[in-house]
């Protein structure tokens, strides 16, 4: 009779385990729908003029969002932030806004002289929306170089 009980014991616990794994592998399964941006890939892809932001910049989840700050009392006040495919163009390779003449020379001169690059969203074929933007260094990327971990940050993500 002991030995029964040990067997039932012994199955109740192997379909528990068994559960457990199936659960696990139905639970983590990868999706690569466009509501789930999982990879560099996918963003590259989304990005607007995919092939050229990529060869001539980098592509980008833009996200514009307006604070409201309140000083008596202080809070602060956020909108729901609208989250977009964009591309950042590096500095050297502004010249492709200028000959679809989306960008003047003027606008060129006012980013450079801030030592700042154009980022854009929308196809460059329509009306993009094209801005002079700032590289922020400030809160750095904690992914690149986690605690503890040794070596000099990349220079390919200079803008």
């Amino acid at each position: 009779m002991a030995k029964l009980n040990y067997a039932m014991i012994a199955l109740i616990g192997g379909i528990f385990v068994l559960g457990v794994g199936l659960g696990l592998v139905f639970s983590s399964t990868a999706n690569f729908s466009p509501e789930n941006v999982a990879s560099r890939e996918v963003i590259d892809r989304s990005a607007p003029n995919a092939e050229l932001c990529v060869q001539f910049g980098a592509s980008a989840i833009v996200t514009d969002l307006r604070v409201y700050v309140t000083l008596n009392p202080f809070n602060v006040f956020v909108t729901q932030p609208v989250m977009q495919p964009g591309c950042v163009l590096r500095r050297n390779n502004w010249s492709i806004l200028e000959q679809q003449k989306l960008v003047d020379g003027q606008q060129v001169q006012s980013c450079k002289n801030r030592m700042n690059t154009f980022g854009y969203t929308g196809p460059l074929e329509g009306k993009p929306k094209i801005d002079c933007i700032f590289q922020n260094e400030a809160g750095g990327n904690l992914f690149v170089n986690p605690a503890g971990a040794v070596g000099p940050r990349p220079d390919t993500d200079k803008f």
